[in-house]
């Protein structure tokens, strides 16, 4: 860049510019990406044992299927996109005025019309609208996408993550609480972890609460607060409450709740005992009691959590909530729960569904602050043939091909260049092998083999070469 000031002109240093990523997203080097595909693989693989067929989703969607079903809290959480064309001269007074709007904390359809969507749920439940004369009920899909979340950055929160969802919609039975517990259970189990918890509990309590305490109209209040005790604590919650003009009686009953604890029956008694009389109390106890009493595998971490609510509106029976183990500050890593009428907003009552999602980002920083990956996960290239020049590498070429299609994985280095660093390059990359083909090698018919590992080196015909155990 010049600057010329009088007679003289100065060189200045041109500015670096500053790139950066949008905060709360993240770029994925090629060791994150793979034990990332780990996680995937391992969740695949158990959905598909227990019958789930995969479904993928448009990243956006109609503003107006998203908006109105995560409550007030989700809502503002919706990344909305700008309409095309909002610069053209003819639409800048429709777009002033619908800027406007926004401002006002409505949405207007001249600004935006669509959103990137904020979970893998209310897509599903659109998709099974659209298409419910093609399905075979139940329907049971797994989905692993990136969902889009204007929340405030921290440890384990992100704006943009994936999600792993498991769906079956079609069927009122328990049964389908039961194996969605028994997936977590699998799945969690195959990836290492220890120590986590699947809490649950039954919105139908959380609205036999919210009768005892004045109204159903007052429980969207109760559930959004006692979703923040973790975060905010139990005073913290009661002031949220006083503010959504709960009487003192109504709070301490809230606070009588939330101090149920102690094993299975201990939990269950002191429910029954509060809200017990109810009918929405009843129904919710029953459900569940059914899942403790049909549980076959004793080894599923499950444990009834009257303080989980689960803060979103579509939610209807059963919910779901995985803690990280104790010594890891994540906080939850999957969810879900029932949702007998989520189809009923699109127009289709009476599809009744239940889910669990996991959360890929928070269980990979799980696994990682805990060492959990295997090894091998890690490893890309399994052998790399050093170029020793033109002849050599089109002889390590033909070999390269040879192992790969045994499934090994096998490069060549492109430049005919220093040894030193062509090992080097293969140490960084973590490659377990180095072939060297050189002039005496190629004169011999042999190929020499190094086990970076070990150190170990051998000298392998050519004729063993593609044959040979790397």
């Amino acid at each position: 860049m010049l600057k010329i000031i009088k007679s003289w002109v100065i060189f200045a240093p041109m500015a670096k510019p500053q790139v950066s990523l949008p905060q709360g997203t993240r770029d994925f080097g090629p060791d994150v990406v793979r034990k990332r595909q780990f996680i995937f693989s391992t969740l695949r693989t158990v959905f598909e044992l227990y019958g789930f067929q995969p479904l993928e989703t448009p990243a956006m969607e109609n503003l107006d299927t998203l908006m109105g079903k995560y409550g007030e809290e989700g809502d503002k959480l919706i990344f909305k996109i700008l309409n095309n064309g909002l610069n053209d001269p003819k639409n800048t007074e429709k777009a002033s005025a619908a800027f406007q709007q926004v401002l006002a904390g409505k949405n207007d359809k001249n600004l935006t019309e669509r959103a990137l969507r904020y979970d893998l749920t209310i897509p599903f439940a659109r998709y099974v609208a659209m298409n419910q004369g093609q399905l075979v009920f139940p329907f049971k899909r797994y989905q692993v996408q990136p969902v889009w979340r204007a929340d405030r950055p921290q440890k384990g929160r992100y704006r943009e993550f994936y999600q792993c969802d498991a769906d079956v919609v079609g069927s009122t039975s328990l049964l389908n609480e039961l194996e969605l517990a028994g997936i977590y259970h699998e799945a969690l189990s195959r990836l290492g972890l220890k120590g986590y918890t699947i809490k649950i509990n039954s919105r139908k309590i959380l609205a036999a609460l919210a009768e005892v305490c004045g109204g159903q109209d007052k429980m969207t209040d109760i559930t959004i607060a006692i979703d923040k005790l973790d975060k905010i604590g139990i005073d913290k919650v009661k002031e949220e409450l006083a503010t959504k003009s709960l009487p003192g009686e109504a709070i301490a009953m809230i606070e009588n709740y939330l101090s149920i604890k102690g094993n299975v029956q201990e939990v269950l008694s002191g429910l029954e005992a509060l809200i017990g009389y109810t009918e929405s109390g009843k129904k919710g106890l029953q459900e569940l009691r059914y899942i403790f009493d049909n549980l076959t595998d004793p080894t599923i971490p499950i444990e009834p959590d009257p303080t989980l609510a689960r803060g979103l509106n579509y939610y209807t029976g059963i919910i779901f909530e995985v803690k990280a183990p104790d010594t890891v500050k994540i906080g939850s890593i999957g969810g879900g729960g029932r949702y007998d009428d989520l189809t009923g907003t699109f127009g289709v009552p009476g599809i009744p569904g239940v889910g669990i999602s996991f959360g890929v980002d928070r269980i990979y920083d799980v696994m990682e602050e805990l060492g959990l990956f295997p090894p091998e996960v890690a490893g890309g290239t399994r052998v790399l043939f050093v170029n020793m020049g033109e002849a050599e590498a089109k002889a390590a070429l033909g070999f390269a091909m040879e192992l790969r299609k045994r499934g090994i994985s096998a490069e060549i280095y492109p430049e005919s260049v220093k040894l030193d660093k062509q090992f080097k390059y293969a140490d960084k990359k973590n490659i377990s092998f180095v072939a060297i083909i050189g002039e005496q090698e190629l004169a011999n018919r042999q190929c020499l083999v190094k086990d970076l590992a070990s150190g170990e080196q051998r000298s392998i015909p050519f004729s063993d070469l593609p044959g040979y155990t790397f």
